[in-house]
Order: structure tokens, then C-alpha cells, then sequence
């Protein structure tokens, strides 16, 4: 039930018809686990946080350095050395205090994966590691929680919506081979440009609130391409994989 502070604070996404009051209640019943508070992680993180995401389940290992400042917009000078969950749920408390946040301040394993999906609705892959990645897609494939992913690297970008508990595809599906290195996903090894990893996170956060909220028109069984240095879009459809060893259809 919502209170009059509620009405005055989410007034604004209360007027979008998909929403209305049905839509933020959702949102303040939803728990959404967000793997990785890097880049990605951050901006979809502070989105869901002004919302009303009713709980936030934010996973990472890593430390706040110097050189995540110019993109993970979660994270500021003050926190440099703190564990990026731990700083995260800082910026969360600090936009809405009526959201809940569970901190998880090591990266996850296989084991630990799983006692993290556990209770959500949703995962948002925001991660820079394909073993991470290709670990989350068949706990999500167990547990049958849609998985939302995102990738940006440069001045390029893409996000999945991976529902394989509706008979959709999986990450796998879409990526059937483990990179060897995790060079390609690596800022360090490759650039980015902040406002790219912005937009992503952003988008990673609009659908990710679509879905909740339960509008149809969203990614599932699709990815969205997007090169932003020629502000291009593509969307392809995505199918399952026949024979694909995570989520293995008939």
C-alpha cells in the first residue's frame, strides 16, 4: 500500500500508464540481485534505487579505485578503497531510504551464486568477467530467473533479456563459446567512455523495471545492439540453441 510520501516521491512514473499504482507496487514487492557495481552496475543500480525497487541484492569483490571515477558514478573520492558493493549500497541508502539493501562484498562463486539468486525476480548481470557470466547464465537457468545482461566496451554496447523459465534463450545461447581471457570485457585493456557504460546501465535499469512492472513490449528472446559512436541501433532476434549445454533444449 502505498503512502502519500510514496505517491509524492514515484508521482512522476505513477503517471505513465504502464505503471500506475499496480506497477510501483511491484517494484516495492520486487528483490533484484545485481552482480557487478562497476560501470554498468552503478548507473542501473541508482535507477532501480529511485524507483522503488522494493529490495537490492548488490554483489561485487572488488575496491573502488582511482581510475573507476570516471565512469561508475555510484562510487566517489571519499569511498576510494572500499569494497564497491559496501559504496554502492551507501549511494542507494542515500537516494531512498525506504529500499532495502543486502550488501555481498566478495565475488561470487558457483555455490554463492546460488544462495544469491535465491528470493529474487530478477538478475542484473552488470559483470566484467565471462566466467562470471557463463556461471550466472546456468544458476539462472536452474533457478529459472530471468537473467538481464549487459556489455560495453569502447563506444559500443549491448543488452539481453534471457527468460529461459518462458522457453527462452540463455546467455549461452547467444555466446555458445568461453572466451579464453576476459581481454575483451577489460576497460583497462581496451577504453570506454563513460557516458557509454551510462547509457547501458541506464537501459539495463528501464527494462529491467519494465519487466517488473510487467509491460510487454521488452527484450526478452532479443538483443539490442547499439554502436553509440554512430548513435546507431540494431535489435536481433535471438533463439534458443539446440543443444546448448546451459539450457539444453529438446
Amino acid at each position: 500500500m502505498l503512502g502519500d510520501a510514496d505517491l509524492e516521491r514515484y508521482s512522476r512514473q505513477l503517471l505513465v500508464p504502464e505503471v500506475d499504482v499496480a506497477g510501483q507496487e511491484a517494484l516495492a514487492a520486487a528483490t533484484v540481485l545485481v552482480v557487478g557495481l562497476g560501470g554498468l552496475g552503478c548507473p542501473a543500480t541508482l535507477y532501480l534505487a529511485a524507483a522503488g525497487i522494493g529490495t537490492l541484492r548488490l554483489a561485487d569483490g572488488d575496491r573502488v579505485e582511482l581510475s573507476n571515477l570516471q565512469r561508475q558514478v555510484a562510487h566517489t573520492e571519499a569511498g576510494l578503497g572500499d569494497n564497491k558493493a559496501v559504496s554502492a549500497a551507501r549511494a542507494v541508502r542515500a537516494i531512498n531510504r525506504g529500499v532495502r539493501v543486502e550488501v555481498i562484498d566478495r565475488h561470487l562463486d558457483a555455490r554463492s551464486m546460488l544462495a544469491a539468486v535465491e528470493g529474487v525476480g530478477l538478475v542484473l548481470d552488470a559483470s566484467d568477467r565471462f566466467a562470471t557470466r557463463y556461471a550466472l547464465n546456468r544458476v539462472c537457468v536452474a533457478a529459472g530467473v530471468p537473467l538481464l545482461s549487459a556489455a560495453a566496451i569502447r563506444m559500443e554496447g549491448q543488452l539481453a533479456l534471457f527468460d529461459t523459465a518462458r522457453g527462452g534463450p540463455c546467455y549461452r545461447c547467444l555466446y555458445p563459446d568461453a572466451a579464453a581471457d576476459d581481454s575483451s570485457l577489460a576497460c583497462a585493456e581496451n577504453g570506454v567512455l563513460g557516458p557509454v557504460v551510462g547509457v547501458l546501465g541506464s537501459l539495463q535499469a528501464l527494462e529491467a523495471i519494465k519487466y517488473l512492472v510487467g509491460m510487454e513490449q521488452n527484450l526478452r528472446d532479443a538483443v539490442l545492439m547499439l554502436d553509440l559512436r554512430s548513435l546507431s541501433l540494431q535489435r536481433l532476434a535471438l533463439d534458443r540453441r539446440r543443444g546448448c549445454p546451459d539450457c539444453r533444449p529438446q
